[in-house]
């Protein structure tokens, strides 16, 4: 006997005209703001959709909010619980205390203290956080044993109905201020709860608009997924555009992009990096990794969108300042401005002189060297950093080292080698 398929139940725009209802005055609506810089840059007009500046700063108030508004009060007397180590938890806590309602938020050990802070920061007496295992899957087995326990209502992040109808508020309100037809309009993916949302709006009320998911290379599981024509667990992600690494969309998200979107682009972490600094020094805007990745893509696209009306929605911009350091290094290493190498010098005196003055260009800078002297041995290694300050400078460094007969190792290209030792 064949076992018949599940029904999918897709969001609906009136459903979402509803949300929009339940969260006003809950929410801020965000502006559209269009972008002189990334205008000019691509000879296009670029509008952003301000996500960033939302109350939580991030979309994820949206879905929460609507999803525990569609309940019945008795259902809100048992509480609502999350797994989430990031916007959703965050989204989840501000409609509870909204709401005062009893919220539950399980977290992995390992989140960090300020978005712990956050978190408990926006649901105040309402929320209590629980920090429990090293990953988001312990987190998340913790939070369904007590879903099962007390009979509470567990949020999804993405795959729910309301939530994703929620999250469709933001493709009404830049439909509504937009007084332009839209040619393209990028969006983030992660689980897949906003792309349904919003392409769910856009699909009726604005169908000739080409709708673009946005995910970050190191995590492509909705792309892999639409490619193989069912959904597909990835065994391992690049976590770094944590609002955006999913190992698995969810079984509703996945038909619904699937059905919905034109394309799914995907961008490398470092090039995330990069667009993360250039809108923080040049616009002004503290995007997180997955709200700039709209951003990002718009250089994958560029000879498209020329002259075209371009909306790219920032989905959030809770971005931890303690990661600068690692943002600006996968920027330069994206960019091909640092390199590092496993240099063997001769033991001699005079061996390092010889390597600055005859190797080093003059705007080459070192700016990593660990060398531990070997007396027993000719030749040492030294594990050295190099940045240059223009791409093209790399060829000549690496012809000045062959002259010279210098022996080394290049660690960009070897993965598993260049994690353990950078």
């Amino acid at each position: 006997m064949v076992e018949a398929e599940k029904t999918i139940t897709f969001p609906d725009v009136d459903n979402i005209y509803l949300a929009a209802e339940r969260l006003r005055g809950v929410i801020a609506h965000t502006p559209l703001q269009e972008n002189l810089n990334l205008s000019d840059k691509y000879g296009a007009t670029i509008f952003l959709k301000r996500e960033d500046l939302q109350v939580v700063r991030s979309y994820k108030i949206r879905g929460a909010y609507n999803k525990m508004a569609s309940l019945p009060a008795d259902a809100l007397a048992k509480g609502v619980v999350c797994a989430s180590a990031g916007n959703h938890a965050q989204g989840l806590a501000y409609a509870c205390r909204k709401m005062a309602v009893k919220g539950i938020i399980f977290m992995p050990t390992t989140t960090p203290n300020q978005k712990v802070k956050q978190v408990k920061l926006f649901g105040k007496e309402f929320v209590e956080v629980v920090l429990i295992g090293d990953t988001y899957d312990d987190a998340y087995h913790a939070a369904m044993e007590y879903v099962d326990t007390h009979e509470s209502i567990f949020v999804h992040p993405f795959d729910d109905l309301q939530v994703m109808e929620g999250q469709g508020t933001v493709g009404l309100e830049i439909f509504k201020d937009s007084n332009f037809k839209i040619d393209y309009l990028l969006m983030a993916i992660g689980g897949g709860g906003l792309a349904s949302g919003v392409s769910t709006v856009f699909r009726q009320l604005s169908p000739r608009t080409k709708l673009i998911g946005v995910e970050p290379l190191g995590a492509p599981s909705m792309k892999v997924s639409i490619d193989a024509g069912h959904i597909v667990a990835l065994d391992e992600i690049d976590k770094f555009v944590d609002g955006a690494a999913v190992k698995r969309p969810g079984n509703t998200t996945f038909e619904i992009c699937r059905q919905n979107l034109d394309q799914v682009i995907l961008i490398p972490e470092g090039k995330v990096c990069t667009t993360i600094l250039q809108l923080y020094n040049e616009d002004a805007i503290v995007a997180e990794p997955a709200g700039a990745l709209t951003i990002a893509a718009l250089d994958f696209l560029k000879d498209e969108i020329r002259g075209k009306n371009v909306v790219c929605l920032i989905s959030g911009g809770n971005n931890d300042i303690t990661r600068t350091e690692e943002i600006k290094e996968r920027s330069l290493l994206y960019e091909g401005l640092k390199h590092y190498f496993i240099i063997r010098f001769p033991q001699r005196a005079g061996a390092m002189r010889e390597f600055l003055s005859n190797v080093l260009g003059e705007t080459d800078d070192i700016t990593l060297f660990e060398y531990s002297k070997k007396t027993n041995r000719e030749r040492g290694p030294a594990l050295v950093g190099i940045e240059l300050k223009h791409k093209a400078d790399f060829a000549a460094l690496l012809e000045r080292m062959r002259e010279a007969k210098i022996q080394f190792e290049y660690l960009n290209d070897k993965p598993d080698l260049f994690e353990f030792l950078i």
